[in-house]
């Protein structure tokens, strides 16, 4: 466990310390009650990194647990409310900087204005995670049935989930505030733009079978089928598809932390006590996700990845919401809890059934093979 846990361990002893000498034991709780907030706001988003990260080379798994650390931390819960309500306030970044270190409560003002933009991007792109996973006719296993399956058979029309997220869109705009109604708009498109952009790229960059000038195929996990010149075009496949579902994830976690950036203002206005909370979260994030990479946890609990999308779109809707009414940060990360334990219980009482199943099976083939000998 150390070798997963052991750097997030002494990253959160080593913050805490920090808050303590610069803050007193004010600023140690803020930090503490943060880190745990970021982690149950996002143990969902560990689920599904790690969906995606089984599927990358080893080489960007270490860009994405250290180069995406950098990221997640610095950028997504420092730097990019920073960049936010330099546009939505219509000023400079170093102003913005210097205003979040002197002037704390305008700043958390400033980012609480910006709360529109932030919800609806981060909504609609957690919104299409979430119709696409439960559009997909392909997939084989079903949690909840009685509303999977019939969806999953929707799925069948058409840009169906493009839809919906434009009609939420909508509906955002009109229940927000009426000065809001444009923000709400181009955010929301952004939103949408934004995932199918990166899907597209995925899907570009992935290395499908395609014939290069020497008739030589490459299949989809890079490798040449009949050698020539497809190793060298595979590889190149190969590294595009990281590059993509890397981005993916970036983006993915930024849509998760919006709503811990925010809501992390009503329990201090203190920037670098919020990114040293939510820094922590983030760290056991990602030890969380090569943890279950590493020891197959998706496949061992077969409902994780499904508990983890409901979680998804539960948030989405919420952020939705949050355009009009206000919804506590410990209700999001409480359900997106339960979402997960609840899939955990699940898959251990199927897989329970299944095996208590198999010696009653076993017992009826030998009977049958008895009877056949007589």
């Amino acid at each position: 466990m150390l070798r997963y846990f052991g750097f997030s361990v002494g990253l959160t002893v080593a913050a805490l310390v920090t808050a303590v000498f610069f803050g007193g034991p004010a600023a140690l709780l803020a930090v503490a009650v943060l880190g745990v907030l970021e982690v149950c706001l996002s143990f969902d988003n560990a689920v599904v990194n790690a969906k995606v990260l089984r599927r990358m080379s080893p080489l960007w798994r270490k860009l994405f647990l250290y180069v995406g650390i950098f990221i997640a931390v610095f950028g997504m819960r420092l730097l990019l409310p920073i960049v936010l309500v330099s546009v939505t306030a219509s000023l400079s970044i170093p102003e913005v900087w210097d205003l979040a270190l002197t002037d704390q409560e305008a700043y958390g003002e400033n980012v609480e204005s910006a709360a529109e933009a932030i919800y609806t991007f981060g909504g609609i792109f957690l919104l299409m995670i979430f119709l696409n996973f439960l559009f997909d006719e392909d997939r084989e296993i079903h949690w909840l049935s009685w509303i999977e399956r019939p969806l999953a058979k929707a799925g069948k029309l058409p840009y169906l989930a493009i839809v919906i997220a434009l009609a939420v869109i909508y509906v955002g705009s009109q229940i927000a505030d009426p000065e809001k109604y444009s923000t709400v708009l181009v955010s929301g498109l952004a939103g949408l733009f934004t995932y199918l952009l990166i899907g597209g790229l995925n899907e570009l960059m992935e290395a499908p079978e395609t014939d290069d000038d020497d008739g030589d195929d490459v299949n989809a996990t890079g490798q040449s089928t009949s050698g020539g010149n497809a190793g060298g075009t595979a590889t190149k496949a190969v590294a595009g598809a990281g590059a993509a579902a890397f981005l993916y994830l970036e983006v993915l976690d930024a849509s998760f932390s919006f709503d811990g950036v925010i809501g992390a203002f009503a329990i201090s206005s203190d920037i670098f006590i919020i990114a040293l909370g939510l820094g922590i979260g983030a760290f056991w994030v990602r030890s969380l996700t090569i943890y279950m990479v590493d020891k197959g946890t998706l496949d061992e609990y077969r409902y994780l990845e499904h508990g983890a999308m409901w979680a998804i779109g539960f948030l989405a809707a919420i952020m939705i919401l949050e355009l009009r009414f206000h919804i506590s940060e410990y209700v999001t990360g409480l359900t997106g809890l339960l979402f997960i334990v609840a899939a955990v219980i699940s898959s251990v009482l199927a897989t329970r059934r299944e095996k208590s199943h198999q010696p009653a099976q076993v017992e009826d083939e030998r009977d049958e093979v008895t009877a056949g000998r007589r």
